[in-house]
């Protein structure tokens, strides 16, 4: 039996990897981006370049995108639309989870089924163990082409909902991107000393790796959230509420930017206005779930 057939528009880094690794699996891959020499290479190895959206609509019932947004895909496929009728269009790209739903609507009422994706992994991991992806949207038309996401990643499909798969692509980007900036907010605290960023970085990073053990090694926090228990064991608000104060004052001090230690200040003290300073850290979740409207003026 043949390989299916894919079309891939959008030939980033993440586009380019998703061509090679399903070329390298068998299937027949036709491909098209609006910088139109960035298909070089794939094509060199085996892709077939269209010569517009609407041919490469016409040379696959799978259509991957890999696209910087979601407007991008209007602007693409938008002209060709008549073209989408039939095809189960499978958006990669970034965006909020209100306008995949939008897009979901809107392919819809050209035709096509859409599902909606997020790659947790870089480029150069596409294709590996490693790699895996979220996806969400109607399950009969995800399940009939998992075979060939299954290629990129191990997919794991969230619900029908189509924005769900992009919340969690965010919500993991959440904790990753705050995670750099403390990283890079705790070696300008510690250059304000001499200390240079070589060294900084080094002896942060054993924090920053050990965090999944230090969380492990505790209470089972996701099912206590869950259950609305917050027992104040090991870190209390009260506790952490401390040490995010003295991060603030040291931040001052250093003269280096105060955004990110005083919006985690705000977390605790919002736990402890709300009397809850001996409960377990994570009871900052609730401040965070229901935040509060600052007084006008």
């Amino acid at each position: 039996m043949s390989a299916t057939p894919v079309t891939l528009i959008g030939l980033g880094p993440m586009g380019q990897a998703m061509v090679r690794t399903l070329l390298a699996a068998g299937h027949p891959v036709t491909v098209w981006n609006r910088t139109a020499h960035r298909a070089d290479d794939v094509v060199a190895e085996g892709a077939t370049l269209a010569a517009s959206p609407a041919d490469a609509l016409a040379a696959s019932e799978l259509v991957i995108l890999s696209l910087t947004d979601y407007q991008a895909m209007y602007d693409i496929l938008g002209p060709a639309a008549t073209a989408l009728a039939g095809r189960t269009v499978v958006n990669l790209s970034s965006d909020t989870p209100d306008r995949a739903r939008e897009a979901a609507a809107w392919a819809a009422g050209h035709g096509a089924h859409f599902v909606t994706g997020g790659v947790m992994v870089p480029a150069p991991m596409v294709g590996t163990g490693a790699a895996y992806a979220y996806y969400s949207g109607p399950r009969g038309v995800f399940e009939a082409h998992r075979p060939v996401l299954a290629r990129l990643g191990a997919p794991r499909h969230l619900g029908e909902d189509a924005g769900l798969a992009q919340l969690m692509y965010l919500a993991h980007l959440d904790v990753f991107l705050t995670s750099l900036s403390a990283l890079m907010h705790a070696t300008a605290l510690l250059g304000s000393a001499g200390i240079t960023a070589a060294e900084a970085v080094s002896e942060l990073m054993p924090t920053f790796t050990g965090i999944p053990a230090m969380l492990q090694a505790g209470e089972d926090i996701g099912p206590q959230i869950d259950a609305g228990e917050h027992p104040g064991h090991l870190s209390t608000v009260t506790m952490m509420g401390a040490t995010a104060d003295h991060i603030v004052a040291a931040s001052g001090g250093a003269g280096v930017d105060l955004a990110l230690p005083r919006a985690v200040q705000a977390h605790y003290r919002r736990a402890i206005a709300d009397g809850r300073g001996k409960d377990n850290w994570t009871r900052i979740v609730d401040g965070i779930r229901t935040p509060r409207t600052a007084p006008a003026g």
